[in-house]
């Protein structure tokens, strides 16, 4: 079976949404900048484990403030979480992320993000 972290989920939800679903859901309020991450069935099935073995991952990144859940909504970063997120972007994907966002939204988003 698979060892999983923080940071392998992490990886997955970017590829799961760059090369899969090609759309990244940005939502912009006054709490910062938020994510919408996919489903814990779908990264999941995408990482080849049980669904069981995602939850207590999701778990530990509510814990350290990294996601929050919302009935009814999904899974979203926080702004800890967000900034985690577009680090890996710009580390392992900057051209994916890039074309999805546009280059305008991607510069603006590094630029909150203090990347």
């Amino acid at each position: 079976m698979a060892t999983l972290s923080i940071e392998i989920i992490y990886d997955a939800v970017l590829r799961i949404q760059l090369f899969e679903e090609h759309e990244i859901s940005v939502i912009f309020s006054e709490k910062g900048v938020r994510i919408k991450l996919p489903t814990t069935r779908r990264l999941a099935e995408f990482l080849a484990v049980p669904h069981y073995y995602v939850l207590p991952y999701f778990a530990m990144m509510e814990q350290e403030s990294l996601v929050t859940r919302a009935e009814r909504v999904g899974i979203m970063t926080t702004p800890n979480g967000t900034a985690r997120y577009l680090a890996l972007m710009k580390k392992s994907y900057p051209a994916e992320g890039e074309a999805i966002l546009g280059p305008d939204v991607y510069k603006e988003l590094m630029n909150r993000a203090g990347l």
